[in-house]
């Protein structure tokens, strides 16, 4: 095992431990601090940046692979660019259909790079389609265009007679009756957000809290480490927070790069997020990571990484920002692309996954290897974790060693009948994981 090998295993490892070890909401920034000192993490550009974009070929008849105890099959193949999941009080199924767009240059680039090729980029759908698995065979009976016009959507949310929508470029919510096939009124916007962004950092997810009282809306970073200027940053690598009308914001959590992916913790109600971390300071930096967010947090982005490790691109800029940077609960790999997050909310699956979060890794471009291009599981008791990651859903990288891919996991929900979707974008599939 090389020297880089070695520290990726122990980050991993000690990042668990500490996390585990850690009380929740009691942690300070001196706590924070100890606990990054003894996590080893390799140094900064110890491997040469990368790039090297995946190629999708499609699956060809093959499959995702799962654990034994379940079994995969494919719930729908046609759709465009499917991104999300959302499952809605009464059980229907709403997917939003969306991706990168890129004009001129910028498009042509990407071609010559390979980078279209492996994420879509081009005329994105915006829209969002309706499912219903009326008789729970695995297959929807029922499939509706449910919404059209969007820009980039993503997250969705169903709140007090409300659909809200939040495109890349603000929150959206038109009145809405459970059991609707269709929305056709224009709708009100409720919250303009800051668009555009760094690779696929257009994506805007919504959460609602146990009392529908307030939103919290995801927001990347517009850049890899603020290089266009943090001026141009605001609003920004942050998790807001909003009432149902969009009014009343105020940041809940900042410094976190690329937070896509929100859930609450079943039998808590702690807020945690899958965080899409930084990239070009090698292989094995900056591992992405789930964590638990604290109100008024700072996470670090992008002036330290996980904890209080500075960023050699923003040396002595805000040492104040550095010294209260909190080390994340779960590291996850670097450049994974951990965007996914769903916690198992139901009891049809094994007794081990019932209250972990399942986590939807799009994969990488900027390691010499691939990595991510799986679901990943992180067992959890009492609200907290109690084990280390581990593969659930796997197949999709088509050999190791090379950069051709079936497809690429991203957005997850768990379904009124126990089961897992998972979302394909690349592939416009949907995957559907249940227990034997």
């Amino acid at each position: 095992m090389n020297r880089l090998c070695k520290s990726a295993s122990c980050l991993l490892l000690g990042v668990f431990l500490y996390a585990c070890n850690s009380p929740s909401g009691k942690e300070n920034a001196s706590a924070s601090a100890s606990r990054t000192s003894q996590v080893p993490l390799p140094q900064p550009y110890a491997t040469e940046s990368v790039k090297n974009y995946s190629e999708v070929i499609g699956w060809r008849g093959k499959t995702p692979v799962a654990p034994s105890a379940f079994k995969v099959n494919k719930f729908l193949d046609n759709l465009q660019n499917p991104r999300w999941i959302y499952v809605g009080p009464n059980g229907d199924i709403f997917v939003s259909e969306a991706t990168s767009e890129k004009k001129g240059k910028e498009k042509r680039e990407a071609r010559l790079s390979g980078l279209a090729k492996s994420q879509n980029i081009g005329r994105s759908p915006n829209r969002i389609t309706l499912l219903r698995d009326t008789d729970q065979d695995g297959h929807p009976e029922q499939q509706y265009i449910f919404l059209t016009g969007l820009n980039q959507p993503l997250g969705m949310l169903v709140l007090h007679n409300y659909f809200y929508v939040a495109n890349t470029n603000g929150i959206w919510r038109y009145p809405y009756q459970p059991g609707q096939t269709r929305i056709t009124s224009r709708g009100e916007k409720i919250l303009d957000l800051p668009a555009g962004g760094y690779n696929n950092h257009w994506t805007r997810n919504l959460l609602a809290n146990a009392d529908g009282s307030k939103i919290y809306v995801a927001v990347g970073s517009g850049s890899n480490n603020g290089e266009n200027g943090m001026e141009n940053e605001e609003r920004r690598a942050n998790i807001l927070e909003i009432n149902p009308d969009g009014t009343g914001e105020r940041v809940f959590a900042s410094g976190l790069r690329n937070p896509v992916g929100m859930g609450w913790a079943p039998g808590s109600h702690v807020l945690w997020t899958a965080v899409n971390e930084r990239d070009e300071l090698g292989d094995e930096l900056v591992p992405d990571y789930l964590t638990s967010v604290k109100d008024g947090g700072f996470y670090g982005w992008p002036y330290a990484y996980f904890g209080q490790n500075e960023d050699p691109r923003m040396k002595g800029q805000r040492p104040d920002l550095v010294k209260k940077t909190l080390v994340p609960d779960v590291a996850l790999g670097a450049h994974t692309a951990s965007l996914g997050l769903a916690f198992y909310d139901r009891t049809d699956f094994p007794a081990k996954y019932r209250g972990g979060a399942f986590i939807g890794q799009h994969g990488s471009w900027n390691r010499s290897q691939l990595a991510g291009y799986k679901v990943v599981f992180v067992p959890f008791q009492n609200g907290k974790p109690s084990g280390a990651p581990e593969d659930f859903l796997t197949g999709f990288i088509s050999e190791e060693g090379n950069n051709k891919v079936h497809g690429r996991p991203v957005g997850i929900a768990v379904l009124q009948d126990g089961s897992l979707l998972v979302a394909d974008d690349a592939s416009g599939t949907l995957w559907r994981v249940a227990a034997k």
